[in-house]
């Protein structure tokens, strides 16, 4: 398979599982606090991936244990907690708006911080997708007071996923994407997720009963699929395309969480449809390449 090809392929399956990651969050904050789901989240997700990360750590590159920590912390760690929290006090159209910045993000963190040169045609792309990113989230149906605190939240995530998205692409590109999710989950997050759960308050509550369990369920699927599969496919994709274009799965989710509603029941409105395809219209523009300065 040809590299276009199979990245195409990786953002489509990206957009498909983080797209799914809302309905399992709003489904995990039934059962538990925002910071047990941010914890257990990261922790099911180490625990999981122990067994081959044990088997490989002779392959621990250790020549870039600062950047694994720098990406591990700002993509796969402080923002498990913050979208939890942010989507207890916001509706999911918001967040959708505000997590479909992340290529602008990454503009600005790539060209201040690492050099990255974009191309007029790329930044036109991002344009127009967000713009249809805002039109599909706001005819979503739901209103209410929007509040600053939540939606600092979701700025601050998005751009630490900025931060961690150009870090590897930037420094760790050479490390395996499942070596690099192994490490970064088993190594780096595995003992800050398990204090953070201590401190959440998980273990005085935690009871063995219907609820608990459905809870573990949805966290669990999040865990898997949502983060450990989902980072090791994001980091292959960094690793054949460019921090801009794999940024775009963010404006790629709002298109499949409209899916899961039509599922559960709702009706598909014509802003949402035309919020669909003027992000698809943007992709368009992303299919070159910007040019990296070294």
């Amino acid at each position: 398979m040809n590299t276009e090809k199979q990245k195409w392929i990786l953002l489509i399956a990206l957009s498909v599982i983080w797209g799914s990651s809302f309905i399992l969050i709003k489904k995990s904050l039934e059962h538990f606090n925002p910071y047990e789901v941010g914890a257990l989240r990261v922790l099911i997700s180490g625990i999981v991936l122990m067994p081959y990360a044990i088997t490989k750590i002779k392959q621990f590159p250790k020549q870039h244990t600062k950047w694994l920590i720098l990406a591990a912390v700002t993509g796969s760690f402080i923002p498990m907690f913050l979208f939890p929290l942010a989507e207890t006090e916001i509706s999911s159209s918001i967040a959708g708006i505000i997590n479909s910045m992340m290529p602008i993000f990454v503009i600005i963190v790539g060209s201040l911080v690492w050099k990255f040169s974009t191309t007029k045609r790329q930044m036109i792309g991002v344009l127009i997708s967000f713009i249809g990113a805002c039109i599909l989230a706001l005819g979503s149906g739901e209103s209410g007071e929007i509040k600053i605190y939540p939606i600092l939240l979701l700025v601050l995530a998005v751009l630490l996923y900025a931060i961690s998205t150009t870090t590897i692409k930037s420094k760790l590109q050479e490390v395996p994407a499942i070596l690099m999710s192994a490490f970064i989950f088993s190594f780096v997050l595995l003992l800050p997720s398990l204090i953070a759960l201590v401190f959440s308050g998980f273990f005085q509550d935690f009871s063995f009963n219907q609820s608990t369990l459905e809870g573990l369920g949805f966290v669990a699927m999040l865990s898997i699929f949502g983060t450990g599969l989902a980072m090791m496919m994001n980091y292959k994709l960094l690793s054949i395309s460019t921090p801009l274009f794999a940024s775009t799965v963010t404006l790629l989710m709002p298109i499949v969480a409209i899916i899961w509603g039509i599922l559960d029941g709702e009706k598909l409105t014509t802003q949402q449809s035309v919020g669909a395809l003027v992000i698809l219209t943007g992709l368009i523009f992303l299919r070159s390449k910007p040019k990296v300065v070294s």
